[in-house]
């Protein structure tokens, strides 16, 4: 990859990174925490929209000291060398390993979305999601930016993977040229 991309790749993992942050700062001082006695919808946060085509969305204040969707919030510290792991494990690939400029651009996507969780963790002490979407009555897991960030990574590497699999299984069942003797 030149400078040029690189570059290009840093300045938008640095906007990502400090817009994730800045919105997470203003969240947690601004809007109070989701608790049981909390209305269901909006959370006691700010509504954006309701019923819009049967969505509505709202930003509020979830303590998520897990992976995605709270998933092991018992085991904090040991998420946390895992995710360090990961983001190591990234930077490693992205600086060494000679791989496609679409690769790259993904695997920027998920080391800075996990880099921000990471923050959150010592920031906060734990990370702070915001976004809260109801699709025709199904309550969305809540996030923030830089879970978005490593989901957009994700989908775009299996993106990758599919369209690589389509053009191998097209280029597999061409049938060869007849030969005339």
């Amino acid at each position: 990859m030149n400078w040029k991309k690189a570059f290009s790749f840093i300045a938008l993992a640095i906007v990502i990174f400090f817009a994730d942050g800045a919105l997470k700062a203003y969240i947690h001082h601004n809007i109070p925490t989701i608790n049981a006695s909390t209305p269901i919808f909006p959370y006691g946060g700010i509504s954006v929209f309701r019923d819009w085509h049967g969505i509505d969305f709202s930003i509020v204040h979830v303590i998520n000291k897990g992976a995605a969707w709270g998933v092991f919030a018992s085991l904090q510290e040991y998420l946390l060398y895992a995710r360090v792991a990961i983001i190591g494990g990234l930077l490693t690939y992205l600086i060494f390993v000679k791989a496609s400029t679409y690769r790259k651009f993904s695997l920027m996507l998920i080391a800075t979305g996990a880099f921000g969780n990471v923050v959150d963790y010592f920031v906060y002490g734990h990370v702070v999601d915001m976004f809260y979407f109801v699709f025709w009555g199904y309550s969305y897991p809540v996030f923030n930016i830089a879970d978005s960030a490593i989901f957009l990574g994700i989908m775009l590497l299996l993106g990758e993977a599919l369209l690589a699999k389509m053009r191998s299984g097209k280029s597999a069942k061409k049938p060869e040229a007849r030969r005339s003797n």
